[in-house]
């Protein structure tokens, strides 16, 4: 059994257990990732290292330990954010959400909106959320686990229309912006030397997409920041909306970009076990700087 074939068979069979049993299997995962030896673990202890080096040892390690337990949450939950029926896991957003009429205003009023999604907390579940509700377009990296099938139909059954991070692609974008819809986008994955410029993100300088600053200053579609809190016992998700007007309204490219990560880093400084601290956020350096990892 390959890698990918053995993944969906582990989503799919925790797709059959309730939400708190998901994630105290997750919860399991997280604790081995924290215990043994394992690339995940040493990424995320360097990162929280470079993110916090202000705090003491004990603080970052208990961080750690808890940033781990919840990474395994995340992967197993995405059986169930893929594969329940759609009603099922709308059920899962607990309360309303705050700051949601804005957007709404937005796409009533035809402007367009961007809509960040980083990787804090569940945002598939974020995703799933506001394409059931507002027209989305979702842009994805193609991945090399070989879930490609699988993550296109679970991020896009409830509505979304899922393009990839190509040409055609980015024009997608573009033509959906235009027309007022939505775009879903996840605005922290290193796009590599060429692909972004260097920007500070918990002080370190990190290679930043364009794209997104690049669309708002062109379109002044508005630029909101969402995520999905995990909640404890497998209660469900609270969803989180920031407008960040800063993005939109910048005098420059590089003053949008940097806006864009303060408000990456605000979001993720309230929520910081739920981030995916084992991603190589700084994999990418300014020249002549050492590599990180």
């Amino acid at each position: 059994m390959n890698r990918a074939t053995l993944i969906k068979s582990l989503l799919r069979l925790a797709a059959g257990l309730p939400l708190l049993l998901n994630h105290a299997l997750g919860a399991a995962l997280g604790w081995l990732l924290w215990r043994l030896p394992n690339d995940a673990r040493r990424v995320a202890e360097r990162n929280l290292g470079l993110a916090f080096a202000d705090w003491p040892v004990a603080a970052r390690a208990a961080l750690l330990r808890r940033n781990l337990i919840e990474t395994g949450k995340l992967f197993l939950e995405l059986g169930p954010l893929w594969l329940w029926p759609g009603a099922r896991v709308l059920a899962l957003v607990r309360g309303p959400v705050a700051g949601e009429e804005a957007l709404a205003a937005a796409v009533r009023a035809r402007r367009g909106a961007i809509l960040l999604t980083p990787h804090l907390g569940a945002w598939e579940m974020a995703g799933l959320y506001y394409s059931s509700r507002h027209p989305l377009t979702i842009l994805y990296r193609p991945s090399r686990l070989g879930l490609d099938a699988l993550s296109i139909q679970g991020r896009g059954r409830l509505g979304g229309q899922v393009v990839a991070t190509d040409a055609r692609g980015v024009r997608s974008l573009l033509t959906a912006l235009r027309q007022g819809e939505v775009l879903g986008i996840l605005p922290d994955q290193d796009p590599g030397e060429e692909g972004g410029v260097f920007a500070p993100f918990f002080g370190i300088a990190a290679s930043t997409m364009t794209l997104v600053s690049r669309l708002a200053l062109k379109t002044g579609a508005p630029v909101f920041l969402t995520w999905a809190e995990r909640l404890p016992r497998g209660r469900g998700y609270a969803l989180h909306l920031r407008e960040l007007p800063e993005v939109s309204m910048a005098a420059t490219l590089e003053d949008s970009v940097a806006a864009l990560n303060r408000g990456v880093e605000a979001a993720v400084r309230s929520l910081p076990d739920q981030y995916l601290w084992a991603y190589k956020r700084f994999k990418t350096r300014p020249p002549g700087l050492p590599k990180l990892y």
